[in-house]
């Protein structure tokens, strides 16, 4: 069985929870997109990891985690992040593999980022986390970016300079300080040995898995919402997160799918800036945001935090092909006395829209349709079976999956490992 688990939201949905989850009956995981702007966190008992570029996978002896082709990678976060999987105490000797077509994002992609948001006018801010994943993206569409493969040639540090040189340029017609090639030379002269021995070609390392009969399961970062085709653009990250991105972005056939698995949480956050229908600016909200522990993983910024959207969960599962969903957080709704759902998006002229407009100024124009639901006011967070968890509780689950389609395939009620419900998946 091959799956494809992508976020339904606006990202922070559980991903990592649901990936540790679902590795158990994976032999291997896949990151296809996506860069260090990205944190997947996972509780096992009372240690927390948090990871950024390598698959959630990992942090389970035996199974093999590739970062594929479609992975803007920083070497250096990547440096970091392996030193410390290892002091966690997990081998990736023989079991790390980095696709030699994934692309670098180097110092001067950051430097760009940061001087680019700076940049931008009031109100144009797109609330980057400057870890330099756009700037990379663009210099692989516009053919000029740095492979992973590139760092295996004689001439890889002659190819830094002259990038440093092109990058310079840039900075200072955005008024920014430039950096010094020298040092940029220095500093990723360290960088071949300590990575060439992840390096290969992943694409034939994953079809020879597909041979031999191996389980693959795809992660993706961020969520549909971010998605550069069909999320809140130009408020989204620079990749496909959504389940056809899984395909190209590491070399695998659609026809090697078995399934699809989305996250939701069941509420909704956002981080950074862009359009959000049920944001709540009020105690509701900072009860969602306190409650949920509703910090980035990566930037540490407070989330924005809004009552459930089923026309985002509903445009999820129609652009992702969602067979299961993943819900998650139920136990954050815990103490409130109603519950409410977005079903659609009143305009001002009285129309309301059932699907989410692709055009941001008319959403703009628009306000929430709620439904309103009796909230179960007990603790969940002890359930280890659905049948256990009160009758409004289930209700409301039911409700959304009549509302957006597809199977209950996984419930979480609370942080670890074992408060992952396992229902249809």
């Amino acid at each position: 069985m091959n799956t494809v688990l992508v976020g339904a939201q606006w990202g922070d949905e559980g991903k990592g929870k649901v990936i540790d989850f679902l590795t158990e009956e994976s032999d291997v995981v896949v990151r296809f997109q996506g860069g260090s702007n990205a944190g997947h966190t996972v509780v096992v008992g009372e240690k927390k990891y948090v990871l950024h570029l390598v698959p959630s996978g990992i942090l389970h002896n035996g199974k093999h985690c590739v970062i594929g082709n479609g992975v803007v990678m920083d070497p250096f976060d990547l440096m970091r992040e392996l030193e410390q999987v290892e002091s966690w105490g997990f081998e990736l000797k023989g079991r790390f593999h980095i696709s030699e077509r994934a692309q670098m994002v180097m110092q001067w992609h950051r430097a760009i980022d940061v001087a680019e948001e700076a940049a931008r006018p009031v109100g144009a801010k797109i609330g980057t986390t400057g870890r330099g994943i756009g700037p990379a993206y663009a210099a692989k569409v516009g053919r000029y970016g740095m492979r992973v493969g590139d760092i295996l040639k004689p001439g890889f540090l002659d190819l830094v300079r002259d990038q440093v040189a092109e990058a310079n340029r840039k900075l200072v017609s955005l008024g920014a300080h430039t950096l010094d090639a020298d040092e940029m030379v220095r500093l990723y002269a360290p960088m071949v040995p300590a990575l060439m021995p992840y390096v290969t070609d992943t694409v034939q390392f994953l079809h020879e898995s597909l041979e031999n009969g191996k389980s693959i399961l795809f992660e993706g970062a961020q969520a549909t919402m971010l998605d550069i085709d069909f999320g809140t653009y130009p408020f989204v990250t620079s990749s496909n997160p959504t389940a056809g991105g899984a395909c190209t972005g590491s070399g695998v056939s659609p026809r090697a799918i078995d399934r699809v698995i989305g996250v939701l949480k069941l509420y909704t956050t956002r981080v950074g800036e862009g359009p959000f229908p049920t944001e709540l600016l009020d105690a509701d909200g900072e009860t969602l945001r306190s409650r949920g522990g509703e910090f980035g993983a990566t930037t540490g910024r407070p989330r924005r935090c809004g009552w459930f959207d089923a026309v985002v969960a509903r445009y999820a599962q129609r652009v992702n092909g969602v067979d299961f969903w993943a819900m998650t957080k139920l136990d954050v709704l815990d103490t409130f006395q109603t519950v409410k759902i977005c079903t659609g998006y009143r305009r001002r002229d009285g129309f309301v829209y059932q699907t989410f407009p692709a055009d941001l100024d008319a959403l703009a124009q628009c306000e929430p349709v709620y439904e309103e639901l009796p909230g179960w006011q007990c603790d969940t967070s002890h359930v280890t079976d659905y049948s256990e968890l009160p009758e409004n509780a289930k209700k409301y689950v039911n409700r959304i999956l009549d509302l957006v389609g597809g199977k209950l395939g996984v419930l979480s009620v609370g942080p670890a490992r074992e408060t992952t419900l396992r229902i249809g998946v």
